[in-house]
């Protein structure tokens, strides 16, 4: 397992961060198989209430190859976030390549039940010894 730095954005007082980590022990290079977890820390840093209802992922391989992925939530959950309050969550992906890059949003829910978009910050996916695509 290798983790390969924080990557963190701020969006309307939400901070999201990001650290992808290398999974050798999931991964079969000879196979074209390359496998990553990542874990996510959402902050709510202002001063409402929101909810995560949506998640919108691109991934893109070291080839070019983009798979967008979008649905409710994460990891089955719509996490209530009051002010002050974190959320954290741990999911993963598998790439064909030794290498990608990953970067989406969130939809967030107001108590007033407006919606606002939060940026997940463009993050690499490098295994050892690929070539950064990202830092």
């Amino acid at each position: 397992m290798m983790a390969s730095g924080i990557y963190s954005k701020t969006t309307r007082n939400i901070r999201v961060s990001v650290t992808p980590i290398y999974l050798q022990d999931r991964s079969r290079p000879e196979d074209g198989l390359y496998v990553w977890a990542y874990q996510v820390k959402i902050e709510n840093q202002g001063a409402q209430t929101v909810t995560l209802r949506y998640r919108h992922w691109r991934i893109t391989d070291a080839k070019g190859h983009t798979e967008t992925v979008d649905g409710e939530g994460v990891v089955g959950e719509q996490p209530v976030l009051a002010p002050g309050e974190s959320y954290e969550y741990t999911s993963g992906t598998p790439l064909s390549t030794p290498s990608g890059i990953m970067v989406g949003s969130y939809d967030m829910e107001e108590e007033a039940g407006a919606f606002f978009s939060v940026d997940i910050p463009a993050f690499s996916l490098d295994s050892p010894g690929a070539i950064s695509s990202l830092h």
